[in-house]
C-alpha cells in the first residue's frame, strides 16, 4: 500500500509538471486547457457560465485572454515578459500600448522589496488597469530611459468555466469536495488542490461500496464558488453534512486544519481525531482565519459544514502567492502524504454511526466465543475493549465519539464492532450526527 501511495505521489507531480505552464484565471483559454487534463485523471463534467451572471451579490466577469505581453527598453530588448513567465502580467490586465518614461511605468509596476528575487503575483479583477509583476532587484536596475510596453489583451463576452463530478453512495448524503482552478504558474496554492481532488475522485469512483455521494467542484476561487453555491444551494443545503476546500497540500510543511464557522461539525471532530492521530502535531485554524472558498460555503444562509484541511495554510509560507511557489517548493511525498490522510478522513466519515448494546446488562462474551478461555493480560485487554464499546453504545454517542472516549482511532475500532454485530450483541441505530 504504501507503494502504491508513493507511486501515486509520484504521478501527481507529473500531471502537475504538466500543469503548471498553463496561465489561468478566473476565466479563459488557460482554464479549460487545465481541465482537459484534469479530466484525464477523473471524468469531471464541464460548464460554461456566461458573462455578466448574477449569483447572489456578485457577476461573473467577462472573459479574458493574453496573446502577449511585454516590457521593452529603448534598445528593445524585452526585460519584462509574459512568455516567459505568466505572473509577470498583473491578472486581468487591460490592452495597453505605448511609450513611457521610467516614472510614466513606475505606477504600472509591482515587487516585493522584502523579497527581491521573486514576481509577486497580482490580479486586478473588477477595476480596469493594466500593470506587470517583477523581482523588486530587477525593478531597482531599471533606469531613467524610454520603455516600450504592449498589453496584447482581450476583455469582452464569454464564459467561465467551471466543473464538477458527482460519485453516488447509497445514500443521498454528501460530502463536498471543493477547490479552486484560477491561478497562474504557481505550484502548491494553485495545483496542488486540482490534482489531489482528481485523484481522490479517481480512487472513490474504483470503491463498489460507499455510503456517502461525494461531490468535487472544481471553480475559480470565490466567483466560481459563489456561482456553484447560486446555483445548487437548496440541494446543498438539504444533503451535505461534511465537507472540504482543498489547497496547500503539496509543500512538505505539517498538516493544518481551518475550521468551519462555528466550529463542532462531524467535519470539524472527524479531520481532529484523523489528525491526532496520524499527524501527530498539527496546526488548527479558527475561520477568523478563513481566506478561500470556505468563506463562501460557511456563510451565514449557506450554513454549509466545510473545513479546510492543509499543509502549510496559504498565506503562512514565504513562497506564497509568488514566482517562489513553483515545482521545487512541493514533492510526490508530500502528495501521497495528504492523498492518505485525505483519504483516512473519508474511511472515518463512512465508519462513524452510532450503535446500541442489544443486552440489558453486560453480556457474558465467554457465551458467544468473545472472551479468552486463557486469561493473560493482553487477552484481557482485547476483551476489555469489546465491553467499552459496548458500554458507550447506547444510541446516542456515535462511534467517533466512542472512539475519542476510549482514546482509540476510529478506523481501529471496526473489527470490534463487526465481532460485536456478527455475534449480534450491537446493532447499528442510524449514522453519526454531522452537528453537536
Amino acid at each position: 500500500m504504501e507503494a502504491d501511495h508513493a507511486s501515486l505521489g509520484e504521478q501527481m507531480y507529473r500531471d502537475m509538471e504538466r500543469l503548471y505552464p498553463l496561465c489561468r484565471s478566473l476565466t479563459g483559454a488557460g482554464v479549460r486547457d487545465t481541465f482537459a487534463i484534469l479530466r484525464e485523471i477523473a471524468p469531471i463534467q464541464l460548464q460554461e457560465i456566461p458573462s455578466g451572471t448574477k449569483a447572489f451579490d456578485w457577476v461573473v466577469p467577462p472573459e479574458w485572454t493574453v496573446r502577449d505581453a511585454y516590457i521593452a527598453d529603448d534598445s528593445g530588448e524585452c526585460i519584462v515578459d509574459f512568455k516567459k513567465h505568466n505572473l509577470h502580467l498583473v491578472g486581468y490586465s487591460e490592452p495597453f500600448e505605448g511609450t513611457l518614461s521610467l516614472a510614466e511605468l513606475q505606477p504600472h509596476l509591482h515587487s516585493l522589496p522584502e523579497q527581491p528575487d521573486v514576481i509577486p503575483y497580482v490580479t486586478s479583477y473588477y477595476a480596469r488597469r493594466w500593470g506587470f509583476c517583477l523581482p523588486d532587484r530587477q525593478r531597482q536596475q531599471l533606469t531613467e530611459q524610454t520603455y516600450r510596453v504592449k498589453v496584447d489583451t482581450k476583455l469582452g463576452p464569454g464564459s467561465m468555466t467551471i466543473g464538477d463530478l458527482v460519485i453516488p453512495g447509497t445514500s443521498q448524503e454528501e460530502i463536498l469536495i471543493s477547490t479552486y482552478i484560477c491561478h497562474p504558474s504557481m505550484a502548491n496554492n494553485e495545483l496542488s488542490g486540482p490534482v489531489l481532488a482528481a485523484t481522490l475522485a479517481h480512487e472513490l469512483i474504483s470503491r463498489p461500496h460507499h455510503y456517502y455521494t461525494y461531490r468535487f467542484v472544481w471553480v475559480p476561487e470565490t466567483i466560481g464558488a459563489i456561482v456553484y453555491l447560486s446555483r445548487h444551494l437548496d440541494k446543498l443545503k438539504a444533503h451535505v453534512k461534511a465537507g472540504y476546500v482543498i489547497t496547500c497540500v503539496g509543500d512538505p510543511g505539517p498538516f493544518s486544519y481551518l475550521q468551519t464557522r462555528l466550529g463542532g461539525t462531524l467535519v470539524d471532530k472527524i479531520t481532529a481525531h484523523v489528525l491526532q492521530h496520524l499527524a501527530g502535531d498539527y496546526r488548527s485554524y479558527s475561520w477568523l482565519d478563513r481566506g478561500s472558498d470556505e468563506r463562501h460555503y460557511c456563510w451565514p444562509g449557506v450554513d454549509l459544514p466545510v473545513g479546510s484541511l492543509m499543509r502549510t495554510k496559504y498565506g503562512e509560507y514565504p513562497e506564497y502567492h509568488t514566482s517562489a511557489d513553483d515545482l521545487s517548493f512541493v514533492t510526490p511525498e508530500a502528495l501521497a502524504g495528504s492523498y492518505q490522510m485525505y483519504l483516512r478522513c473519508f474511511e472515518a466519515l463512512e465508519a462513524n454511526r452510532c450503535y446500541r448494546c442489544k443486552t440489558l446488562g453486560e453480556p457474558q462474551l465467554g457465551r458467544y466465543g468473545l472472551y479468552p478461555t486463557l486469561s493473560t493480560r493482553e487477552s484481557g485487554l482485547a476483551a476489555r475493549q469489546l465491553v467499552d464499546l459496548l458500554a458507550y453504545s447506547d444510541g446516542h454517542h456515535d462511534l467517533l465519539a466512542i472512539a475519542d472516549k476510549l482514546g482509540k482511532p476510529i478506523w481501529e475500532l471496526q473489527s470490534s464492532v463487526q465481532k460485536l454485530m456478527k455475534a449480534g450483541l450491537l446493532e447499528e441505530v442510524r449514522r453519526g450526527s454531522h452537528r453537536s
